[in-house]
């Protein structure tokens, strides 16, 4: 039980650092930034305690704001995608989740996909839709959340094949 605590424990460290000190300075064209600190969110157990997940999104939501001064718009659109995460898992893997079986290295690749797709798409379009703020911009929040969206998956596809890769040797 320790040794998975402190690899979320360290999960929730490096995916902090490297969006704030690495990949919020990104922006490609002027509306594509790279998000994958949700990754924390997506790889988080699926049995754990959902009050301590939920809070666990809320606090790396808001340490991400208070590095980005962002105002909180990322701790909204974490909690969000921490709130309907048994949906997408239900949705995404159907009967692996009912029985609580899921491990994110053993399912289909398109199973992980879906699921990736699913969330990182809602937790965009929540944070481009209070960033912005305005619905006569409709369009540039669907613009910035679907180019941004492509990018966030391929980092996180890439991130999860690295390290799933290294723990079957």
């Amino acid at each position: 039980m320790t040794n998975l605590f402190s690899i979320h424990n360290i999960r929730f460290i490096v995916l902090l650092l490297l969006q704030v000190l690495i990949l919020s300075q990104v922006n490609f064209m002027g509306y594509i930034n790279p998000y994958p600190y949700i990754l924390f969110v997506l790889l988080f157990p699926v049995k754990n305690n959902r009050i301590l997940f939920i809070l666990l999104s809320f606090i790396l939501g808001i340490l991400i704001d208070m590095f980005l001064d962002s105002g909180g718009i990322h701790a909204a659109a974490t909690v969000t995608i921490a709130f309907i995460r048994p949906a997408s898992l239900k949705f995404s893997f159907g009967a692996v989740y009912e029985h609580n079986a899921i491990k994110f290295g053993n399912v289909d690749f398109g199973q992980r996909i879906t699921y990736i797709t699913i969330l990182t798409l809602i937790h965009h379009f929540i944070l481009f839709l209070l960033e912005i703020f305005n619905f006569s911009q409709i369009l540039l929040v669907l613009k910035n959340t679907l180019f941004s969206s492509i990018f966030t998956i391929l980092l996180c596809l890439l991130i999860t094949i690295i390290f799933s890769s290294t723990n079957k040797k």
